[in-house]
């Protein structure tokens, strides 16, 4: 098993447990960098997992005042399409708490993939180092919109994604190297259908998922699939 050692694995025999444990890591480290630093910068992923975790935070007493949200990436839809992932996250969980409007920066994805992803590495100047970054992963071991097959591009911090095997096919994501330019890393990792792709991650495998190596490493946690 070629698995790095800075792959950190974490098995749940329950989803809420899961769940809690990711609230409390965020929690962790969100109060950690706002003592240090005097915010909090987190990247957003979209889907399930993420969604149910979004409206458990919403209900804990944190100074949001220091915490600014990015998305690791966005579908190119309107901006109110049910499917955008910055619609999801402001319904699950930031229309409800008083982070400023200013420190919530969504993705243009609506101007397309190429003017979306010019606006976003604009966006992307001004923020230093993330302090965390949530990912899931595909069943194809696809995160955020970085997929099998595609050309790996880190010509900007934000990059069109044109062909996506999954609709819409224009994306707009968070480039490999930027998102490894992050203090730490969540996986979420749910469901019996990303037994191959996580087979495949720990056999060393070169899935897109593994593009994330951040110098601290990454917390993988996984339920309802089987990690060995």
């Amino acid at each position: 098993m070629q698995e790095k050692n800075t792959d950190r694995w974490k098995s749940f025999e329950s989803i809420e447990s899961l769940r809690h444990d990711i609230c409390e890591a965020i929690v962790k480290s969100a109060n950690e960098a706002i003592a240090a630093r005097g915010k909090f910068l987190i990247v957003l992923a979209g889907g399930n997992t993420p969604k149910a975790i979004y409206s458990v935070l919403r209900d804990l007493p944190m100074d949001w005042s220091k915490w600014h949200i990015y998305h690791g990436d966005e579908r190119c839809l309107p901006i109110n399409h049910e499917d955008r992932n910055s619609l999801m996250a402001n319904q699950a969980w930031l229309d409800h708490v008083k982070i400023p409007a200013h420190q919530v920066h969504n993705i243009p994805a609506e101007l397309g993939a190429i003017e979306g992803a010019k606006a976003y590495t604009k966006t992307l100047e001004g923020a230093p180092t993330f302090d965390m970054v949530l990912l899931g992963l595909g069943e194809d071991g696809h995160t955020a919109s970085l997929f099998p097959n595609h050309k790996v591009d880190n010509s900007a911090d934000a990059v069109p994604v044109f062909n996506s095997p999954k609709p819409p096919s224009e994306r707009v994501t968070i480039s490999q190297n930027r998102l490894n330019n992050t203090h730490a890393v969540i996986f979420m990792v749910t469901g019996a259908g990303k037994q191959e792709a996580v087979n495949n991650w720990r056999k060393g495998v070169k899935i897109p998922a593994t593009l994330i190596s951040p110098a601290n490493g990454i917390d993988i946690y996984c339920y309802g699939v089987k990690v060995q």
